[in-house]
């Protein structure tokens, strides 16, 4: 008889709760990137990190790049965990000239929210959060025109991907 470790099954609960820790170090990260520059130069510099994390991601992606968006759609909410009841994502178009997807739940988005942030402020974690789409997707060698949420919107972000060049892939 082997005592092999079997694969830990990861509940919502426990996904819920990562996110919640990572919106929490994005938005506290944020505050003190606010309190030592000015709001822009902290949206910029949140941005290049979450763009990098967004870079690495994105390797995984590269095989599709720079033009299947099928298989590159596929693969990317393939690869969501627990994606509807997370992110709700609407899949308005996926063909040989693009791809977007409306999300309409964020669990980050949900978390600053619950932490009293809107409007203004709000607006500043999504776009500086947001930044980690355009890395993935362009390291994957596609071309990134998506858009986060701001005020006046219902749901989330919205990822807009088209074929990028053969030279697109950073």
């Amino acid at each position: 008889m082997t005592d092999e470790p079997s694969t830990p099954e990861i509940t919502l609960e426990q996904l819920s709760g990562a996110y919640a820790m990572r919106a929490k170090f994005y938005m506290y990260m944020f505050d003190v990137l606010c309190e030592e520059y000015e709001n822009d130069k902290a949206i910029e510099l949140m941005s290049k990190a979450t763009y990098r994390l967004g870079a690495e991601m994105g390797e995984k992606l590269k095989a599709h790049g720079p033009a299947n968006i099928e298989a590159l759609t596929e693969q990317f909410l393939n690869g969501i965990p627990c994606r509807d009841h997370l992110f709700s994502p609407e899949l308005r178009k996926c063909d040989s000239e693009g791809m977007e997807i409306q999300f309409h739940r964020c669990p980050l988005k949900d978390n600053w929210e619950a932490a009293g942030r809107k409007g203004e402020a709000l607006e500043m974690l999504c776009r500086s959060a947001g930044a980690i789409d355009a890395g993935m997707f362009q390291s994957a060698g596609f071309t990134f025109e998506g858009e986060t949420w701001k005020p006046g919107r219902t749901g989330c972000c919205r990822l807009i991907v088209k074929p990028g060049s053969e030279t697109s892939a950073v």
